[in-house]
């Protein structure tokens, strides 16, 4: 049993009953929530709000917002606000975002890896409470600062984690984050790279990967009949596998197959085009890149990626009984 362990929350349930899960998480020991905000579904900022209200210890991270759509200074202080909501609680998920949901609402994603740098560091200096003058290629701020009126007005404990998958932006955390959501549906193996590149940008400050906390999403489909959950992980897998590219990138993923899902799937997909594509994801597939299976199955897996250098699993509950789920990995 993992001794850190957070929930992570999408669109799948109302918020309402997000709440319910999260109030249970942290009844069951969990130490985090992380919310995603991933296609134009749900933001994350909303829930992140109502689930630190209902709680009292939980820490509640964004899981990643993109730092294209909001700048700096809105970044930092939202973040502030949640800070004054939720005091040293907040935790800042920052990640680069993707095509083709980026370029369909005229975002031109040049240069991510610079665009991230500018970004982190603004808003780091706004939330310690520094006046900031700062000329980049996409971040421009003069004399600006978070005037706070209610509130403390000294430095925020508001740490970064950037959501990083390919190798440049892995290598940009190790150098510039307090810490590295790692990605989900990607192989325990791909840990050890990731753990490599890390070091490799952390030892250009003087540290090592080691330094970094790395907390890890991953998909949890857990359920007693063993093909119901497999199943509930191949739908999902079926969609990244199409929509997402660097998702089948970083799984080493077969051409082939990944050229028959496209072929069935729209933009968006339906429901009966994903369920028509899922027969061409293997159980093999499933079984490597989530924790899919019975209770035992899934604890066993999410120890694998513990071993390979995450530092917190953050389970991602797909079947119907989240209850279940955060009863199977109880800390308390």
């Amino acid at each position: 049993m993992p001794d850190r362990v957070a929930i992570y929350l999408q669109d799948a349930h109302s918020i309402q009953d997000g709440i319910e899960y999260v109030k249970y998480a942290e009844q069951k020991g969990f130490e985090a929530v992380w919310q995603a905000e991933s296609r134009l579904v749900r933001d994350a900022i909303v829930p992140m709000a109502a689930f630190a209200a209902h709680t009292t210890r939980l820490k509640i991270g964004s899981g990643v917002i993109n730092n294209w759509t909001r700048n700096a200074a809105l970044i930092a202080a939202t973040f502030l606000t949640l800070d004054d909501l939720a005091p040293d609680r907040a935790i800042l998920g920052l990640g680069a975002w993707w095509d083709p949901l980026a370029k369909n609402v005229g975002i031109d994603r040049t240069r991510p890896l610079l665009a991230m740098r500018e970004t982190v560091e603004v808003v780091r200096k706004l939330l310690a409470a520094e006046t900031v003058t700062y000329h980049g290629e996409f971040v421009h701020v003069n004399e600006i600062r978070l005037d706070v009126v209610h509130g403390r007005k000294g430095p925020r404990n508001v740490p970064i984690y950037i959501g990083a998958t390919g190798e440049k932006m892995m290598e940009l955390t190790g150098e510039i984050a307090d810490g590295v959501v790692l990605n989900y549906l990607v192989t325990p193996e791909y840990n050890a790279r990731a753990m490599e590149q890390l070091d490799t940008g952390a030892k250009k400050v003087g540290r090592r990967a080691e330094d970094l906390d790395r907390p890890q999403l991953v998909v949890c489909s857990m359920d007693p009949d063993r093909k119901v959950a497999l199943d509930g992980a191949r739908k999902l897998i079926t969609q990244y596998l199409a929509q997402q590219p660097h998702f089948a990138k970083a799984i080493g993923a077969d051409d082939a197959m990944v050229g028959q899902i496209k072929s069935k799937l729209g933009w968006p997909a339906t429901e009966e085009q994903i369920e028509d594509a899922m027969q061409f994801v293997p159980d093999e597939l499933v079984q490597l890149v989530a924790a899919a299976g019975t209770p035992e199955e899934c604890r066993r897996k999410v120890q694998e990626y513990k071993d390979a250098g995450c530092t917190c699993p953050i389970l991602y509950p797909l079947a119907p009984d989240v209850k279940m789920m955060i009863d199977a990995f109880s800390v308390s």
